[in-house]
C-alpha cells in the first residue's frame, strides 16, 4: 500500500513570524583629543621601523622582517586612514593591535634568558603593548555605529 501526502489546500498561505526588533548596543566612542598629532605619530613609527627591517634582513632574521614589515604597513596605514577620518580604520587599526600583541608575545616568549629577555621585556612594555591599546582604542572609536 502506497501512502501519498495530499498537498495543503489552495487558502493556505505560510507566512512568516514577525522577527522582534533587538536594539543594537551602541559603543561609545572615546575621545581621542588630537587625531592628526596621533596620525602623524603613527606614520612617523611606522616610518621609523624601515631601518629597523633593514637591520634584521642583513641579519637573516627573515620570519621576523615579515612581521615587522606588516607592523610598519599597519601603522602607516592607520595613521593616514585616521588623518581622513575613513571609517576603514577601524580594521586597520584592529589589525595593527593584533600584530602589535603579537610581536610582544613572540619577542618575549622566544627570547634568551638575561640580557636579550630583558630588552624584549623592555620593548613589549615600554613600546608595543602601548601602540596595540592605542590601535585597540582607535579601531573601537572608529567602528560604524547605527543611524
Amino acid at each position: 500500500m502506497l501512502l501519498v501526502a495530499a498537498p495543503f489546500p489552495p487558502a493556505y498561505t505560510a507566512t512568516p513570524l514577525p522577527r522582534p526588533a533587538l536594539p543594537r548596543p551602541v559603543l561609545p566612542r572615546p575621545a581621542l583629543r588630537r587625531p592628526e598629532l596621533v596620525a602623524r605619530a603613527l606614520v612617523g613609527l611606522g616610518l621609523v621601523l624601515v631601518p629597523w627591517l633593514g637591520v634584521l634582513a642583513a641579519s637573516g632574521a627573515w620570519n621576523w622582517v615579515g612581521l615587522d614589515s606588516l607592523e610598519a604597513a599597519g601603522l602607516v596605514l592607520t595613521g593616514l586612514l585616521l588623518r581622513r577620518a575613513d571609517p576603514r580604520l577601524c580594521l586597520t587599526a584592529a589589525g595593527t593591535a593584533v600584530l602589535l600583541l603579537t610581536d610582544a608575545w613572540f619577542d618575549v616568549t622566544t627570547a634568551a634568558p638575561g640580557q636579550a629577555l630583558a630588552t624584549a621585556l623592555a620593548m613589549a612594555v615600554l613600546a608595543e603593548l602601548p601602540l596595540a591599546c592605542l590601535c585597540a582604542r582607535l579601531a573601537l572609536r572608529s567602528l560604524p555605529q547605527p543611524a
